[in-house]
């Protein structure tokens, strides 16, 4: 088999061996459904679950009834904006954002405001991070809730979070954090960053896809957010079907995993990518490098390469996985949303590849990525 490189964990990771090993035998031997406790096989689903939830809350500084089981980040962002906004308020609803939230975030806020609530779309400097003050400002209108990411999955780049969630709470408005991108990869606290709601995703951080988290601050539950999906009245009421045992398990291992090795993986990540990003400014005329360059992700660079069409230069990387953009967005030959509300133009926003490391990657790799884009790169600007 030719020689593949991944580089494009913004997208997914691989699956940890570990993780792969929890979850067997709860496909295979402990099959039962955790809602029947009645018997021994509900018993020992009930446990695994139990015991994965533990992990999860922990590994964010939660506590274990605030973790509800959703079925991916997505699932968890539309819960936390369309349950925040109750049905008879709908027109008397306010909700912030910003302009580079992924579409799992906007496209949910601008469905309610087809619905009638009133929505306001923050502006991001050239870093791509939202100025505290712009939020006071928005804020001084009465607002039901605030949904900020912590982690761009397109430019890496972090938002001060506990800043952002402590300007909502003087306000009494509920904050929302879409951390798909950070949990695993930089520290998250739910409590010292004083968020109300966090989402997360499995497959992020070397977990199974399908399966995701939504951190509810105790108390929010019920008086301020309300279930989307109706039928049983699992997770404590908030998010109806049977629990995906085998991927809850995987979840949970993937939180323990990452809880004992993170720092020194992103510590390792952050030096393959700056390596990674010292060779293409060297060796490419013109190449910038998108987002904050310190408030960002370890594992993240965004590159624009002038004179390029970056989703030509990513298909003719042979063997190499990197992408342009947003996996949501793949075969969308536009320019994308995040660079350009950081100011980019759009020829230049075209000409951009994400790189996005995992715990796996290695310095021969860098090695061979780094020419190779160096290489396609000077061939397609030939052209």
């Amino acid at each position: 088999m030719p020689r593949r490189i991944y580089l494009d964990a913004h997208a997914t990771t691989p699956v940890d061996p570990a993780v792969v090993t929890a979850m067997l035998p709860f496909m295979n031997d402990f099959y039962g459904n955790p809602a029947g406790e009645q018997h021994i096989f509900g018993r020992e689903a009930a446990q695994a679950v139990a015991i994965a939830r533990t992990h999860v809350a922990e590994f964010i500084g939660a506590e274990s009834e605030e973790i509800i089981f959703t079925g991916s980040a997505t699932e968890s962002n539309n819960l936390a904006i369309q349950g925040s906004v109750m049905p008879e308020r709908t027109s008397s609803s306010r909700i912030v954002t910003c302009l580079t939230e992924h579409s799992s975030i906007l496209d949910p806020i601008h469905t309610l405001s087809r619905r009638g609530a009133h929505i306001e779309i923050l502006p991001v400097d050239s870093g791509g991070r939202v100025a505290p003050q712009a939020l006071q400002e928005a804020l001084r209108t009465r607002t039901t809730l605030v949904s900020l990411m912590a982690a761009n999955n397109e430019v890496g780049t972090l938002h001060a979070i506990p800043t952002l969630a402590a300007i909502a709470r003087e306000q009494n408005v509920l904050f929302h954090c879409d951390a798909a991108q950070a949990v695993g990869h930089i520290p998250v606290d739910v409590k010292k960053w004083d968020v109300d709601l966090l989402s997360l995703s499995a497959h992020k951080f070397y977990g199974p896809k399908g399966m995701g988290a939504l951190y509810v601050r105790g108390g929010v539950a019920g008086s301020s957010l309300r279930p989307i999906l109706h039928g049983g009245g699992h997770e404590d009421g908030l998010r109806a079907g049977t629990l995906n045992v085998p991927g809850i398990v995987g979840l949970g291992e993937a939180c323990r995993l990452a809880a004992s090795r993170l720092h020194v993986d992103s510590r390792r990540m952050a030096s393959l990518r700056d390596h990674l990003q010292s060779q293409l400014l060297d060796r490419i005329e013109g190449a910038t490098v998108n987002g904050d360059q310190e408030a960002r992700l370890p594992h993240n660079l965004n590159i624009s390469l002038p004179g390029t069409n970056g989703r030509a230069l990513a298909e003719a990387l042979d063997g190499i996985a990197v992408s342009t953009g947003a996996a949501c967005a793949a075969g969308q030959d536009k320019p994308s949303h995040v660079l350009l509300a950081m100011g980019l133009s759009p020829d230049r926003a075209l000409g951009t590849l994400r790189f996005g490391l995992t715990r796996h990657t290695t310095a021969a790799e860098i090695d061979e990525v780094a020419a190779a884009v160096v290489r396609v790169a000077t061939q397609l600007r030939g052209r």
